[in-house]
């Protein structure tokens, strides 16, 4: 059966991100845990906090296509030092703009929203074992922390928002 992502139903995840505490909203593409390829739309919007992270506990590349918006993603050394920030979105920000990237599943990272209604497609090699966590980086505030504010705008101004 053919799956169709019209307008509608990606403004309708990312509305749900707006609502969300979070200020996120995922929709699985795939099936089932099982499948060789498992594929996501992950609608992030600006204040949401990503806690950096890798995934060399389950060692898979991991691919992220800009659907729509603004975002950068953000490396970081295994100390917390930022190594490297990109760019990346939709086109209508400019033809030499990156869609997006693959990230080696040995590289902390995280991915911040710049412009409002901004979504990811996900894409990792299957299957996935929802019991084997992500990797959360220690020197990173966790997510419920009253420090992740004062973190956020210190990656923020690493991006030059």
């Amino acid at each position: 059966m053919t799956k169709i992502f019209s307008a509608d139903f990606i403004s309708d995840i990312s509305e749900k991100a707006k609502k969300s505490k979070r200020l996120r909203q995922h929709f699985n593409i795939h099936q089932n845990y099982q499948e060789t390829c498992q594929r996501l739309l992950n609608a992030i919007e600006p204040g949401s906090y990503i806690r950096p992270h890798r995934h060399a506990l389950d060692p898979r590349e991991e691919l992220l296509i800009a659907v729509r918006g603004r975002m950068a993603y953000i490396e970081f050394s295994d100390r917390g030092e930022v190594q490297d920030v990109q760019i990346f979105g939709a086109e209508r920000y400019g033809v030499t703009m990156s869609i997006g990237l693959e990230i080696n599943p040995e590289t902390w990272h995280t991915v911040v929203a710049l412009e409002p209604g901004s979504m990811l497609l996900e894409v990792k090699a299957g299957p996935f074992d929802p019991d084997m966590p992500k990797e959360s980086a220690p020197w990173a505030p966790e997510e419920s922390s009253d420090e992740v504010s004062i973190y956020m705008a210190q990656l923020l101004s690493l991006v030059g928002k």
